[in-house]
């Protein structure tokens, strides 16, 4: 089983609990439902770079060996564009990444996969927040993630040692 799915802007949309709602069932269906093949599997954050695809190696490997599904997540780069038009106030504009598409055309080509049941999982936003919330929606293992190396990471703080510090579950960094 193997396969991978794209969610429109629309689908990522969450619906909010209503916070005087005194059920907790009532918060409980709010959240967006998962495919039940898929939870305590693996997330694994991957961007096709060469840590990215370290780390969805030993993603593979880990959801092999515990037969579980793997749950791969890229997090597209949504760039805030302001489009200024004479006197009006500026417009932001959400310019979608399209790198995902391709991301899954390669992973539905790689015989690698054929190992395990996997997904392909876009989110825009803040990668560390994003792979946090797919691990809690599919309430994943572990997350896996490649390290970052260079001067950004440096300066700014690694994904890897940001989500390190704020997961609520496993996080395994592969150099």
């Amino acid at each position: 089983m193997a396969g991978h799915e794209f969610f429109d802007p629309a689908d990522r949309k969450r619906p909010v609990a209503d916070p005087t709602a005194a059920d907790a069932l009532a918060a409980e269906e709010a959240r967006p439902s998962c495919d039940p093949a898929f939870k305590h599997g693996v997330v694994v954050g991957f961007d096709g770079s060469t840590s990215s695809e370290r780390a969805l190696a030993y993603a593979i490997g880990m959801a092999h060996r515990s037969r579980a599904g793997l749950i791969i997540v890229h997090v597209a780069n949504r760039l805030p564009t302001t489009v200024w038009a004479g006197c009006e106030p500026p417009v932001f504009v959400d310019v979608p990444d399209h790198r995902t598409e391709v991301l899954g055309l390669e992973l539905a080509c790689a015989e690698y996969l054929a190992e395990v049941p996997w997904i392909l999982v876009e989110r825009g936003g803040d990668i560390c927040h994003e792979l946090e919330e797919v691990g809690r929606e599919y309430e994943a293992d572990a997350i896996v993630v490649g390290s970052t190396h260079g001067i950004v990471g440096r300066i700014f703080g690694s994904v890897a040692g940001r989500l390190a510090k704020r997961a609520k579950r496993p996080v395994v960094v592969i150099p």
